[in-house]
């Protein structure tokens, strides 16, 4: 699932969230769920695999890759 930075519409904070295309998460500074889809910026050539790694191991940290095993977690890519 891809990395999408999101907007709070009630406490004007910006954030990033792994989600599906059709998904809008509440807000998790204040819950709320008036939230916009930001356009983000692509990733620069030839760093996508960092990036990756990064957002896995932040993933991982948070709990949402809880599905996938050690190997999953460890920043395979």
């Amino acid at each position: 699932m891809p990395i999408y930075d999101f907007h709070c519409l009630a406490c004007d904070r910006v954030f990033e969230r792994i989600v599906r295309a059709d998904v809008l998460p509440a807000c998790p500074h204040c819950a709320a769920e008036q939230v916009e889809k930001l356009v983000s910026m692509p990733a620069a050539p030839g760093k996508s695999a960092g990036i990756i790694a990064s957002a896995r191991r932040r993933a991982a940290q948070e709990g949402h890759l809880s599905n996938f095993g050690s190997s999953g977690k460890a920043g395979k890519t």
